[in-house]
Order: C-alpha cells, then sequence, then structure tokens
C-alpha cells in the first residue's frame, strides 16, 4: 500500500536524521579537541618551562649553587626548543640562547637580555593561547548552532511525519472505530467517509461499507 510506504519512508527519514545529528555532534566535538589539547599541552607547556628560566635567573644571587640553577635553566631552555608552536619562537630562542651564559657568570646586562627574552617568549605563547582559545569558542559557537538547526529539522520532519500520520492512519482508524460503535448502537446506516482520503485508505473504506451493505441487521 502506497500509505504503508510513505509511513516507512517518513519513519526511516526520522531515523537517519537522528543517526546524522548523532554523528556530526560527535564530529564537532572531536574537532573542538585539538584546539583545547593545544592550549593544554603545547603553550602551556612553553609557558611553564619561560617560568623555570625566570627563576632560575632570580635565584643567581642566593646561596644556591650557581651550576645546580644552570642547569635547571638549561633543562627548561631545551624543552621550550622542542616545543616550537609559533614561527616567532625559534629566533627569541636563539637570543636567550645568547645571552643566558654571560647572565649566570654575573653580567647584569646579559640577565636583562635574557629576562626580555623569556617575556617575549612567554608572551608569544600566552597570546597563541588566547588564540587557540578563541577558536575552541568559535567551533563550539558554531557546533551549537549546527545541532539546534539539525535538531529544528529533525523537529519539522517529525510534525510533517505526524501530520502525514494523522491523515493517513489515525483519523482513518477513528472513522472506521465511529462506524463500527455506531453499528453496535443500532445505527446501520453510518458508512465509513471521510474528505481527501488517500486512495488506499478510500478502498478500504468502500470495502468496509461494502460489508455493512451486505450485512444485514
Amino acid at each position: 500500500m502506497k500509505v504503508t510506504r510513505s509511513i516507512h519512508l517518513g519513519a526511516w527519514i526520522l531515523i537517519s536524521l537522528n543517526i546524522f545529528m548523532a554523528f556530526g555532534s560527535i564530529w564537532i566535538f572531536t574537532r573542538m579537541t585539538p584546539a583545547i589539547e593545544t592550549i593544554i599541552i603545547r603553550n602551556g607547556k612553553s609557558q611553564f618551562a619561560c617560568e623555570k628560566m625566570l627563576s632560575a635567573l632570580a635565584k643567581i644571587s642566593s646561596d644556591i649553587e650557581l651550576t645546580g640553577l644552570k642547569k635547571i635553566f638549561e633543562s627548561s631552555l631545551d624543552e621550550a626548543r622542542k616545543n616550537i608552536t609559533e614561527k616567532q619562537e625559534p629566533e627569541i630562542i636563539g637570543q636567550i640562547e645568547s645571552y643566558y651564559g654571560y647572565a649566570f657568570s654575573g653580567d647584569k646586562s646579559a640577565v636583562l637580555h635574557t629576562v626580555a627574552a623569556i617575556e617575549n617568549l612567554s608572551r608569544i605563547n600566552r597570546n597563541a593561547m588566547v588564540k587557540a582559545d578563541m577558536k575552541a569558542k568559535e567551533l563550539g559557537n558554531g557546533g551549537a548552532w549546527a545541532i539546534v538547526f539539525m535538531a529544528s529539522s529533525i523537529f519539522i520532519a517529525g510534525l510533517l511525519f505526524m501530520r502525514k500520520a494523522k491523515h493517513s492512519i489515525f483519523r482513518p482508524l477513528e472513522e472506521i472505530h465511529s462506524v463500527l460503535i455506531s453499528r453496535s448502537t443500532g445505527d446501520y446506516l453510518r458508512r465509513c467517509t471521510g474528505p481527501d482520503m488517500p486512495q488506499d485508505i478510500k478502498l478500504i473504506f468502500n470495502g468496509i461499507n461494502d460489508l455493512l451493505d451486505n450485512t444485514g441487521r
């Protein structure tokens, strides 16, 4: 029957739309993950390396062994060197490498230059983190609106499906039920009728009406 086929088709469309929305949501959130990972792991690691280098420089005049501080500084510098994410970083890391040896030898001017370079490195990574955060937010906002659009599409499709089901199934069933109730209460003239019914439903109504016409009281 055409009605049955159209109802099945509508049901499968709704199922397909729901599956599409589910996979679309997964795709959106997996796109957000790399941006968030950049914030937490890559740029955050460089920021931490900058903090350790500044801490080592700040302790030069203390009672802590200079060799140990220099090793901590060099280890942190190596971490920053291995974690380059922005195009400006190699030049600034080169500046740090040029000055830090003199800084640990007691050259105050070299200390100032080294601190300034580390601050620039930290600022670059901080700005990169802000950009990555904005990108993640943009992806999140775009994803939210995409999900709203998909949900709205499913809602509209559901309304259309219910309208089709009401016209093709529910109203005909109500009409058949009403005719049978009328028949059981003594109204032998009531017949199945309905405006703008699908052709398949009209055939069913005609079959029921023929049965009623051929059935005695």
